[in-house]
């Protein structure tokens, strides 16, 4: 189903690139390079630029040749081979525009296709001919010898004015079907982002399919379509939310800190002058809940969480390295609003000191790019890094402007430790009262969170073991007497690293409902 609209109008190209493509079109620019995946709705768009230019369009493809836009029951089968075309091109008296698609597969497997572009970009910049070739593909590729020929125009997926259109004229078709709030509705939208406008109706019709009607559970169904999405990319993961911030023990002020923030990708924050979050920097001991603090946003502002392992970025041939990192970047800007979680972050790009040796300069680069895009991106991808080792943080990371806020996550106080207890209690259906929730958090001082599940669930297997007898405190404790924590092994290393934090970073604990302050570093 195409949009009445978009069939009788461009209105996919915005108004300054249809503009700048009129003007290259005008200008006898010989080849131009559209990136998108919006074929079908950028065609009917260049359409109406040819007609504007008194120009006839024609549509190439391996599979049916060389077709008149106008006359699609026509197709010149002659012209199927990507070298006839461009033998078709040059020899053709048509004042027109020639839209080669999925061509960027052919200019890397024969040199003669690559020499006779840049013969047809010869001749096409002559005056007397009123010819330009046009490539569209979602990928960009162009080689070399052709850089200084291509004017290249990158398109983004549809933003939400376009999608409110598909969703209006859903809404003329289907009626009382679509039975959304107003304030569902613009979630909708903005959870749709990332998706093509076929995506787009392609969910929603199978909803009202399935379900009879689209509501509020719909939004559901777009993240799954999302979730397919980023698993086609290979570099980026889509963790599906199973945990909120109730969670977490501890950590007020970081939780304080994120539940402000939950609506500030809203069209109302929009209004009120407020920018979009960019991101926060979590350092601090293993196990005390960083990668969990992560999770759990994503349930509570109900958006995307992408993992980004950096580890994969450096996979592959020579050279995709780079390539790699932009194509995960512009995933994650597709997908926005979204979250973007870097685990261990200094692990990925630890080396860039050493990279112009021991890689060429690979890791550099990329480092480089990524945290300029940090520096400038636009699109609302809220950045959640984590790390253990300061040492290894590369210093421009720190830099203001690349994060809100750094928070420190250090191990937990007893107040901190008491909750983790009860939480870790209640999600295995045990109760303790509690004076034994108070006494066995006193004695799993410098115990990380992850440490304390440990040791209730050791003590689980212990009164399994002796009949599936009821756990009581005293399993815990001899399990936490047991246990050496990583913070007593590793001493040195957890005094540094607070040492480290003291005067750079911002506690994520705060003071209790009690008010009695937590502990200091």
């Amino acid at each position: 189903m195409k949009s009445k609209k978009s069939a009788k109008k461009g209105d996919y190209i915005p108004e300054d690139k249809l503009a700048n493509i009129r003007i290259c079109i005008q200008a006898q620019i010989p080849l131009i390079y559209l990136v998108s995946w919006e074929e079908d709705r950028l065609l009917q768009d260049l359409d109406v630029v040819a007609r504007g230019e008194r120009r006839r369009l024609y549509i190439w493809t391996i599979t049916e040749g060389l077709i008149n836009f106008a006359l699609p029951d026509r197709p010149n089968q002659a012209a199927r081979d990507p070298f006839a075309v461009l033998n078709e091109i040059i020899d053709s008296k048509d004042k027109a525009l020639y839209v080669l698609l999925d061509y960027h597969s052919y200019l890397g497997q024969d040199s003669r296709i690559i020499r006779r572009l840049r013969d047809a970009a010869t001749k096409l910049r002559k005056k007397s001919e009123k010819k330009t070739i046009i490539l569209l593909s979602p990928i960009l590729k162009i080689p070399p010898e052709l850089e200084k020929d291509v004017k290249v125009f990158d398109f983004d997926l549809p933003g939400e004015e376009i999608l409110r259109e598909v969703l209006d004229d859903l809404k003329t078709q289907y009626g009382d079907s679509i039975q959304l709030k107003t304030g569902e509705e613009e979630t909708l939208l903005n959870i749709a982002r990332g998706l093509t406008v076929r995506e787009m109706e392609d969910v929603l019709v199978e909803e009202i399919k399935r379900s009879r009607k689209i509501t509020r559970s719909t939004i559901d169904r777009i993240l799954e379509e999302k979730k397919q999405i980023i698993r086609k990319s290979g570099i980026l993961e889509y963790y599906s939310p199973e945990t909120d911030l109730t969670d977490v023990g501890g950590l007020e002020t970081l939780k304080n800190w994120l539940q402000k923030r939950g609506k500030a990708f809203s069209k109302e924050a929009r209004n009120f002058g407020l920018p979009a979050p960019r991101g926060i920097l979590l350092v601090g001991v293993q196990g005390c809940g960083k990668s969990l603090v992560a999770k759990s946003v994503a349930n509570v502002w109900r958006l995307p969480l992408l993992r980004l392992d950096v580890g994969r970025v450096f996979t592959g041939i020579v050279g995709s390295s780079e390539g790699n990192m932009r194509k995960a970047i512009n995933l994650a800007e597709t997908l926005s609003p979204c979250l973007l979680w870097i685990d261990e972050i200094e692990k990925g790009f630890s080396g860039i000191s050493s990279s112009n040796f021991s890689d060429a300069g690979t890791a550099a680069r990329v480092y480089g790019h990524f945290i300029t895009w940090m520096q400038e991106k636009k699109a609302p991808v809220f950045i959640i890094a984590t790390a253990n080792m300061v040492d290894m943080l590369p210093p421009e990371l720190l830099r203001k402007g690349r994060f809100d806020e750094i928070f420190f996550v250090d191990l937990p106080n007893q107040y901190e430790r008491e909750e983790i207890f009860r939480i870790h209690l209640k999600l295995r259906h045990r109760i303790l009262k509690e004076s034994e929730i108070s006494h066995l958090a006193s004695s799993s001082e410098q115990f990380s969170g992850a440490e304390i599940e440990q040791a209730i669930i050791s003590a689980l297997y212990d009164a399994f073991e002796e009949n599936s007898r009821k756990l009581t405190a005293q399993d815990i404790e001899r399990t936490l007497i047991k246990s050496v924590p990583l913070a007593q092994m590793m001493a040195e290393q957890v005094a540094e690293l607070r040492s480290w934090a003291r005067q750079r970073t911002r506690s994520a604990s705060s003071t209790d409902d009690k008010g009695m302050s937590y502990e200091t570093l």
